[in-house]
């Protein structure tokens, strides 16, 4: 079986397997096709792909392959020029992308979604989607910091003593926890507030400060991720957050809901309610953000605040972000892989089967699919 490493577009740094993981994969009787400069922006040569025993060759080439990778998917011509029974292995986010789920059902390609693969004690070591928020809640305080007019930690100085920053977590997922613990380690004061009932126990074993709201929906059958809220609590949430936000130097914003807009969390007025200098950092800009003056991609001041959107943190931090994104990808491909190196479609394991987004023209993902066909029946 051959598989083909696809370098990413412009604006992406990382590279979704790197010398290593190709060794690793070509160690599983596997040919690995790389597209030239595919690892460059993450520290990566031709020649060390040569080194691990994979073969650079042009994109088309890299593009013919029984298996096609890489992290963003290729364009829709090249979709296109795909050969039906091809595999497409990416982050696709199929929960929002209903026209390209089509696509794949419509060019009999088998599909496999890296964001879907379901969050499951045994799927944890392929888990690209907590990698990545690892990577970005880290770097979500560091930009924060530089960003801030203030010192983190507090300091006691010949002139004078200076407080430490305050800052609020909303939103305690894998991103919301690493902010939390990397923003503890700078020396900050950290609250974090998160409508999962699970997440507090773990942002106080951090030491951080709980910010509880009293009635949210109960979430114990959603695999982890966080479930819509009634207007009701809504609005207690809207007025603990202000309260809190009101009085804080940065905010890391994190909540996100698979499938919809991410919720708004930091009102105009609230962001109004801080004081000058003050930093927010939404990681949900891409689907919307969770505060009200996000802009995907942008960094503005407005009041005094600034307001910085960036979904994609883990991109300024190709090395490390490819590194583990790439040991995600090859614990996922030993499920795929046979004895001999031949490909092995697996549908009775559980994490084949919901990973997979389309197969045979067909939606196998019961995720994708109650999503895919509620939009169809609507």
């Amino acid at each position: 079986m051959t598989i083909g490493l696809l370098k990413e577009p412009s604006g992406e740094n990382r590279v979704a397997l790197l010398p290593e993981s190709v060794k690793a994969l070509v160690n599983l009787k596997t040919e690995i096709v790389i597209e030239s400069g595919a690892g460059n922006n993450a520290a990566a040569s031709d020649g060390d792909y040569t080194e691990a025993g994979g073969k650079i060759a042009s994109r088309n080439d890299a593009l013919n392959c029984d298996v096609v990778l890489g992290i963003n998917p290729p364009t829709n011509e090249e979709i296109d020029g795909l050969s039906p029974k091809q595999v497409l292995i990416c982050v696709f986010q199929p929960l929002s992308n209903r026209e390209l789920v089509e696509k794949f059902m419509e060019k009999d390609l088998t599909t496999f979604s890296l964001d879907n693969i379901p969050r499951t004690t045994r799927a944890q070591a392929m888990d690209v989607l907590s990698s990545m928020a690892t990577v970005a809640g880290y770097k979500a305080v560091l930009l924060a910091a530089s960003n801030s007019p203030r010192f983190f930690p507090m300091f006691m100085t010949a002139a004078g003593s200076i407080v430490p920053s305050k800052v609020l977590v909303l939103g305690a997922g894998v991103a919301g926890l690493q902010a939390i613990a990397t923003a503890k380690r700078l020396g900050a004061v950290v609250e974090a507030f998160d409508v999962r009932a699970a997440a507090e126990e773990e942002v106080l074993s951090l030491g951080a400060k709980f910010i509880k709201v009293e009635g949210a929906q109960d979430d114990t059958s959603a695999g982890g991720y966080a479930v819509e809220q009634t207007e009701e609590y809504k609005a207690k949430q809207r007025a603990l957050v202000q309260e809190h936000a009101s009085k804080s130097n940065v905010i890391i914003t994190t909540a996100q809901i698979p499938g919809r807009t991410a919720p708004i969390l930091v009102t105009r007025e609230t962001v109004k309610a801080m004081s000058n200098g003050s930093v927010i950092v939404d990681l949900a800009a891409s689907t919307g953000g969770n505060c009200e003056l996000t802009e995907n991609d942008q960094m503005i001041t407005v009041d005094g605040v600034t307001v910085i959107g960036n979904s994609n943190l883990a991109s300024t931090l190709p090395m490390d972000a490819s590194k583990m994104f790439g040991k995600n990808v090859v614990n996922f491909m030993k499920l795929i892989i046979g004895e001999e190196g031949e490909l092995n479609l697996n549908f009775e394991d559980d994490i084949v089967q919901n990973t997979c987004v389309t197969h045979d023209k067909d939606v196998r993902s019961e995720r994708v699919k109650n999503i895919f066909f509620q939009a169809v029946n609507s």
